[in-house]
């Protein structure tokens, strides 16, 4: 009798892709969810004789066990059996097998090989068969990722593009991002983020072997997409000087930043700043399976010390110092991935904050999450993992110090227990619109509970103070009313290339005359605070009569801030107000300066596989030229990479218009992205939803 050996196999792809929800990848590998069943046929040379089996080997690792459960020896029998991995004979029609295998639900995630083991005339051979990919099963209900709404899953786990916030409290502003989860190679990749992880490198077969735990995986992706401590992804970079890299606002999504990372022999990407953190984080997520969103906290505090409070100081001439280690972030984005909690229990299931952002060490690392959003809201500062930072960020305690250089003395000037952590922001299920999350994350501003949380949160984390000694929120109370006010107010319109015109307003709060002493500044920062230059400063001495209001004005020219305004397009204006003999009053207020707009339109009907005319118009508003100007275009579905287009010098008030090219290769309703830089203007946003007919 002849060897019994396969002759051919067919995996069944195009089926088994779609019952797995894995259709939309483009490479064309296996692609499958674990806890699920996938069938493909086996043609042998020869029918089975008596005496004879198959048996089926799968392993993922570079030292797979059966005692990681990384290694899985099975037979092929006529039922399923629950639990672990088993095969079952389908059908066997003219000696080919129709086979199918189910996976366990706790699976490790990554690459697979699948062998066979014939045993023939007493003796044993394996054969491999192929390989695949496995993932999580969002879809799946004994899966820890599982996400029951429909809706929400499609969002979560199938949509490659997506909207970032940022800006400030007083005008929150928005980016698109390419997600494009499902782009050739990026699957890969991002499997390839955890063989380079600091955990795998030490101990491989554990590190591949807790791949079957989003927690653990989460923790380990956000360490990764920091280029700090681990050769990851992205270096991160606020100085506002990007020689050498990119200006982080260029960047329109994460398939340039993970091919880039790969084509340099995995060194990491120049340069990203948070929301470039987190929209990378965001692909590995969903293409991994584990449901994710981008989330944005304004007035994120930054607290170092643990003492939910971060301490902001300034001169008396109004300058904000670099003074201390904490910080108040204008915005800050993370992600939230959503799983289960087994190590905490079920009621701190759902979504977990996961931060790639390296602000702190964690375990040594620079790393931050999953930590739980119903912990954050209660409060359990004491559990895993990081939670006393991410706490802070939301919910710290705001003290302005005025510190004085000639005789180092420093003196609380107010505190603020209501500024931290406001109008957390995602983008809503199936819309471009915001969707405000801040009572996920803490009880209503000033409510008994919020105060009874913070209460709590402080005494977990300083049992030994006596009680409410650090907090804030006692501080202030004993302080004499000031007897002035001041607050900036903007009268003109914000944009870059314009006069800036404010006034500051100050209003006498009593029945006396009172003399003002007001040393005023301006600074053009980066979105966390960096101080890049000062641009303006004014000092005058103003007499208020009783209950009297008057209006400042406050004019920075284009030439005082044009050379030292960076991407962010932001300019922190302060000023210091001294009554004599009384507490000075400080007044503050950071402005975003619009820059020109952008326009995108598409001139004919898309259509999958046919050519797309598309037109970027822009004006040039200044009254110099601008030079040095690209546009950068991309889209998932729309075209394959990037889009790279030199625009020619363009005169003053002159009119710019480039026609491209799109390709669209998916249908339904696809977003492009177009990023300008030029040498005035670093780096200007355009969005375009695009209707794709099949």
């Amino acid at each position: 009798m002849t060897a019994l050996e396969p002759q051919s196999i067919n995996w069944q792809a195009t089926s088994n892709r779609r019952a797995h929800h894995t259709d939309r990848f483009s490479s064309q590998e296996l692609i499958l969810r674990r806890g699920q069943s996938f069938n493909f046929s086996l043609s042998l040379n020869r029918s089975l004789g008596t005496g004879e089996s198959l048996g089926f080997v799968v392993s993922t690792g570079p030292q797979p066990s059966e005692s990681a459960r990384t290694k899985a020896v099975f037979p092929l029998s006529n039922r399923t059996s629950r639990g672990g991995w088993s095969a079952e004979l389908v059908s066997n029609r003219d000696n080919i097998l129709t086979i199918s295998i189910s996976s366990p639900v706790n699976a490790p995630v990554g690459w697979y090989t699948l062998s066979t083991q014939i045993s023939s005339q007493g003796k044993d051979f394996i054969l491999k068969l192929g390989m695949f990919i496995l993932l999580f099963n969002p879809w799946l209900q004994e899966d820890g990722v599982f996400m029951s709404n429909h809706v929400e899953r499609e969002e979560y786990v199938l949509e490659d593009a997506g909207i970032i916030y940022v800006g400030s409290t007083n005008r929150i502003g928005m980016v698109g991002w390419n997600f494009g989860q499902f782009e050739e190679g990026i699957l890969n990749i991002c499997l390839s983020i955890l063989d380079h992880s600091l955990n795998f490198r030490r101990d491989p077969a554990t590190d591949v072997a807790r791949r079957n735990d989003p927690k653990y995986v989460g923790r380990v992706l956000s360490a990764m997409v920091n280029g700090n401590d681990d050769n990851g992804v992205i270096s991160g970079n606020w100085s506002g000087n990007y020689t050498g890299g990119r200006d982080p606002r260029n960047w329109n999504g994460s398939v340039e930043i993970l091919k880039e990372w790969r084509k340099s022999g995995f060194r990491p990407v120049r340069f990203g700043q948070c929301w470039v953190f987190a929209g990378t984080l965001n692909t590995v997520l969903r293409s991994f399976g584990i449901p994710s969103r981008v989330v944005t906290n304004f007035n994120s505090a930054h607290d170092t010390d643990r003492n939910l409070s971060v301490d902001v100081y300034y001169d008396p001439y109004g300058r904000p110092m670099d003074k201390g280690s904490d910080s108040v972030w204008n915005f800050h984005v993370w992600n939230e991935a959503w799983f289960v909690r087994t190590d905490l229990g079920p009621s701190y299931n759902g979504w977990q904050v996961l931060d790639a952002t390296p602000q702190e060490r964690s375990q040594g690392v620079f790393q931050c999450g999953p930590a739980s959003v119903a912990a954050v809201r209660e409060g359990d500062v004491n559990l895993d993992f990081d939670m006393p930072f991410v706490f802070a960020e939301v919910n710290a305690d705001r003290i302005t110090w005025i510190y004085d250089v000639y005789n180092s003395t420093q003196k609380q000037n107010a505190s603020d227990a209501h500024s931290i952590g406001r109008y957390i922001s995602t983008k809503a299920v199936g819309s471009n619109s915001r969707m405000d999350i801040t009572e996920k994350y803490k009880h209503p501003e000033g409510s008994s509970q919020e105060r009874q949380v913070f209460e709590k949160a402080l005494g977990k984390l300083k049992p030994r103070a006596s009680f409410g000694a650090t907090s804030a929120r006692h501080l202030a109370e004993d302080e004499r009313e000031p007897s002035i006010s001041g607050k900036f107010k903007v009268t003109g319109i914000l944009e870059v290339g314009k006069e800036v015109n404010m006034a500051l307003i100050l209003k006498n709060l009593t029945s006396d005359m009172k003399t003002v002493t007001v040393n005023m500044t301006a600074w053009t920062i980066v979105y966390n605070g960096t101080l890049v230059h000062e641009v303006w400063k004014d000092s005058v001495t103003i007499s208020l009569d009783p209950k009297e209001e008057i209006q400042h004005p406050v004019k920075i020219t284009y030439a005082q801030y044009e050379k030292y305004l960076k991407a962010d397009n932001m300019i922190r204006t302060t000023a210091v107000c001294q009554v004599s003999e009384e507490a000075e009053v400080l007044v503050e207020r950071d402005i975003i300066l619009d820059n020109p707009s952008l326009t995108l339109e598409v001139l004919d009907q898309a259509q999958v596989q046919k050519p797309v005319n598309v037109q970027m118009l822009f004006s040039n508003p200044l009254d110099e030229p601008v030079k040095d100007c690209v546009l950068m275009v991309e889209g998932s579905g729309l075209l394959l990479g990037s889009l790279r287009i030199d625009v020619p010098t363009l005169r003053p008030k002159e009119r710019s218009r480039v026609r491209f090219e799109i390709l669209p290769t998916r249908s339904g309703t696809k977003q492009l992205l177009a990023d300008f830089s030029c040498n005035k203007f670093p780096a200007i946003k355009a969005m375009l939803s695009i209707d794709v007919a099949e």
